[in-house]
C-alpha cells in the first residue's frame, strides 16, 4: 500500500492511496482542473480511480469530488447529508458512508481489497470524519479537520504505519494573526482545527512502534510554520523514543508530496 498527499491546506485538501490495482482519492477539494493535474502529476491515469471518498462537504475537501467520480468513472463515498451538494451530485454512482462502521473497497473485479474505516470528528460540519486503511497487514490513517483532542478517535485510528495528522495553527500566531475574533474562536474550538499543541496530544496517543512516517497536514499558511509545526512533533517523538525510528515530512499547497510506502 502506498500514500500521497496530493495537496493540503485551506485552498484544498487531497490525497491518494494505493494498494495492488486498487486506488482510492480521499477528498478532492481542489477547483477541478489543478485536481487533475495533481492526479495525473502522481502520475495515476484517471481510469484508474476506483473509489473517491470525501471527509466531509466543506469545499476545501470536496469541492470536485463528483466531477472526479464520475469522470474517473468510480464510486464515490461520502456522507448522505451532502449527496445534493453540487460538489457530489455530479458523480453517477455514490455509496453513503456509516461512521465507525468498515467498508471492504476494491476494483470492479474485486481484486485487492481495502478495509476502510471512517472515524466520527468533531467539526463544524457534521459528519466529518478520518479514516483508516488496512491492506495485507500494513495501516495508514488519514486525520484532519478536527476540534479538539479525542481518546476514542485515538483508538479507532492507533497502530498505522503512517499517519497524515492535522497540525493547523500555532495559538501564539492566531492571537497576534490577521483572522478577525469570531473566525479565531471558530477555529480554535472544539469544532474547529486542531493546534500544534493539540495535534501534539493526539499524536501522543497514537503512535506506536509501528508508525515509520507521520505527514503534517493542513497548516495555516497565516497562523503557523512548518518549524513550529515540525517542532511540535518532533519533541512529543523524542518523549515517547521513537524520534529515531520516525520520518516527519510535511504536507504542502502547491505541491505532491512522496509517493509513501505504507
Amino acid at each position: 500500500m502506498h500514500l500521497q498527499v496530493l495537496s493540503s491546506g485551506s485552498e484544498g485538501n487531497s490525497a491518494l492511496v494505493r494498494a495492488g490495482e486498487t486506488t482510492l482519492l480521499v477528498d478532492a477539494g481542489l477547483p477541478r482542473d489543478r485536481q487533475l493535474e495533481r492526479i495525473e502529476a502522481a502520475r495515476v491515469p484517471l481510469s484508474r480511480i476506483d473509489h473517491v471518498l470525501v471527509t466531509h462537504g466543506h469545499l476545501d475537501h470536496a469541492r470536485s469530488a463528483g466531477s472526479v467520480a464520475r469522470r474517473s468513472g468510480g464510486f464515490l463515498h461520502c456522507a448522505e447529508s451532502i449527496m445534493q451538494h453540487a460538489a457530489a451530485r455530479k458523480s453517477r454512482r455514490m455509496a453513503a458512508l456509516r461512521l465507525d462502521q468498515p467498508m471492504e473497497l476494491a476494483r470492479e473485479d474485486g481484486r485487492d481489497p481495502v478495509r476502510v474505516t471512517p472515524v466520527g470528528l468533531p467539526h463544524d460540519c457534521d459528519p466529518t470524519v478520518a479514516f483508516r486503511f488496512d491492506h495485507q497487514g500494513r495501516s495508514a490513517a488519514i486525520l484532519t479537520d478536527m476540534g479538539v483532542p479525542r481518546r476514542e478517535v485515538a483508538q479507532a485510528l492507533a497502530g498505522v504505519h503512517v499517519l497524515v495528522l492535522e497540525f493547523n495553527h500555532d495559538l501564539e500566531l492566531m492571537k497576534s494573526g490577521p483572522y478577525p475574533a469570531v473566525l479565531q474562536k471558530r477555529i480554535t474550538g472544539e469544532r474547529g482545527h486542531l493546534s500544534n499543541e493539540q495535534a501534539a496530544t493526539m499524536l501522543e496517543w497514537l503512535a506506536s512502534d509501528k508508525l515509520h512516517t507521520l505527514v503534517l497536514a493542513h497548516l495555516s499558511k497565516k497562523t503557523n510554520t512548518p518549524e513550529l509545526a515540525r517542532a511540535a512533533a518532533e519533541a512529543t517523538l523524542e518523549r515517547l523514543g521513537l524520534s529515531s525510528r520516525v520520518r516527519v515530512l510535511v504536507a504542502e499547497q502547491d505541491v505532491p508530496g512522496e509517493n509513501l510506502a505504507v
